[in-house]
């Protein structure tokens, strides 16, 4: 009897072990951001809750953190998110496509001395951008990635933006590496090809992406009827 009262006492000490270790586990994975609640430092947050360096009270949590994966779930194997490729957007920042998480996509892929095709296209960019009312845009962004890494700089891009008035948040721009484009561009089915230092053909294809980076609808050609692409997107970003 005393030794199964022994190990009756051994296994409550251990679950009580683990249940600690557990909670203690469940908290050391809460992130966020924190802020003296005096704030003698101003504006100024911290990632972890360490306490204010001047006056030394505990931080008040201001805003929970939630990573992309537990705000929009895993990506899927036909997730365009699964690239690894680097890209510079027009205004000098590097990111991945996975950082575009969380947003409808609409994408195109042009370059920026194109006279021919891109111009149409990017009227079509502004054409579908006129038919979503207001307040669905914050769910939503534009993607005109660059076929002409060379020429299409930050710096040219950021320019382009402006010169088109495409320069609102819900627009960015991208310039790859050669093979990241190259990649890309086979990934959204865009056939591409430079016919001269300063010329390519390329097909011109616009793609809707929903907040997962899973393609939904392509609609091909210039001046074409975009209603299915509009209503594509509109159940997106309902």
């Amino acid at each position: 009897m005393k030794t199964l009262k022994y190990i009756v006492v051994v296994l409550l000490t251990v679950v009580a072990f683990q249940s600690c270790n557990s909670d203690k586990k469940n908290t050391d994975q809460l992130s966020g951001v924190y802020q003296c609640p005096m704030q003698c430092e101003g504006d100024k947050t911290y990632e972890k809750n360490v306490g204010c360096p001047i006056c030394k009270m505990d931080l008040q949590l201001v805003e929970e953190k939630v990573s992309k994966t537990e705000a929009f779930g895993e990506i899927s194997d036909e997730s365009i998110f699964n690239l690894t490729s680097k890209w510079n957007t027009e205004e000098g920042t590097e990111i991945q496509l996975e950082d575009l998480k969380g947003k409808t996509l609409v994408m195109v892929m042009i370059y920026t001395s194109c006279k021919a095709a891109c111009p149409r296209l990017v009227a079509d960019m502004r054409n579908i951008e006129a038919q979503i009312p207001k307040e669905s845009l914050n769910d939503l962004q534009f993607i005109l990635v660059s076929i002409d890494p060379t020429v299409d700089t930050p710096e040219r891009l950021k320019d382009f933006a402006i010169e088109n008035a495409m320069d609102d948040e819900h627009w960015t721009f991208l310039q790859g590496s050669e093979s990241g484009v190259r990649e890309f561009a086979n990934v959204l089915s865009v056939k591409y090809k430079e016919i001269s230092p300063i010329d390519f053909s390329h097909s011109n294809i616009i793609s809707v992406f929903n907040a997962q980076g899973e393609l939904m609808h392509q609609q091909e050609g210039l001046g074409v009827d975009n209603k299915e692409t509009i209503a594509t997107i509109l159940e997106l970003t309902s």
